[in-house]
């Protein structure tokens, strides 16, 4: 079985594997030109990133830098923002919805490790021969998600639609839609609700107001 196969399968593989290897090496170039490009070269960004990542849905932004691993496991919806220092370690599948906005410094993760630092070092394989293996658990991010600055999204994560997760969280299990979560590890402080709205914050909306209705509206 191929290394990449047994990845999305969630069985340990060897991230040495000469194929892992190249797909790694592919990526990390691209990032660092990426990150080498100016923010306003919108043009050779969308085609650095077109080759980077699965699937970058339109619309989106990413500020840099970022630092893909393979890239090719991430899939972006449309309208995506992510500020400085993205990571994304993506041994595992990482998908993120429409509409998603990421603070500076945020990380998600997918590649676990043994616990017992012997097993860390080898696993025994069928042939006898120790490796030092690992295993993912892939990352489920739904639509209009807000991660504030240098949240980490730990493996196996599903964050539900319309979430906000604040500044600094370490996000170790799923949280339900339409929740605020902070904290470390990150829990739910309570459900978004109307009560939430800027309409209730006249001296910060100034002269703007809330639309009466959000369909169509991009």
């Amino acid at each position: 079985m191929r290394a990449e196969e047994r990845i999305f399968q969630g069985i340990v593989f060897n991230p040495g594997d000469p194929e892992l290897k190249a797909i790694k090496l592919r990526t990390h170039i691209l990032d660092v030109e990426y990150n080498q490009t100016f923010e306003d070269e919108t043009e050779k960004r969308a085609q650095l990133l077109s080759q980077m990542v699965g699937q970058m849905g339109e619309g989106g932004f990413i500020q840099g830098p970022v630092y893909f691993h393979y890239g090719k496991h991430t899939k972006i919806g449309s309208r995506f923002f992510g500020n400085f220092n993205l990571t994304i370690q993506d041994d595992g599948e990482v998908t993120i919805g429409d509409h998603c906005n990421f603070g500076p410094g945020v990380t998600i993760v997918t590649p676990v490790h043994p616990m017992i630092p012997e097993e860390r070092n080898a696993l025994v394989g069928p042939d006898g021969r120790p490796q030092r293996l690992c295993y993912a658990k892939p990352v489920h991010i739904g639509n209009n998600v807000w991660l504030g600055a240098n949240v980490v999204v730990c493996p196996g994560v599903t964050i539900g639609d319309g979430c906000v997760i604040g500044a600094g969280a370490v996000v170790t299990r799923d949280i339900p839609p339409r929740c605020f979560a902070a904290g470390n590890p990150c829990r739910v402080i309570r459900e978004i609700t109307q009560e939430d709205s800027m309409a209730h914050k006249p001296e910060i909306l100034a002269e703007f107001s809330v639309p009466e209705s959000f369909e169509g509206l991009e």
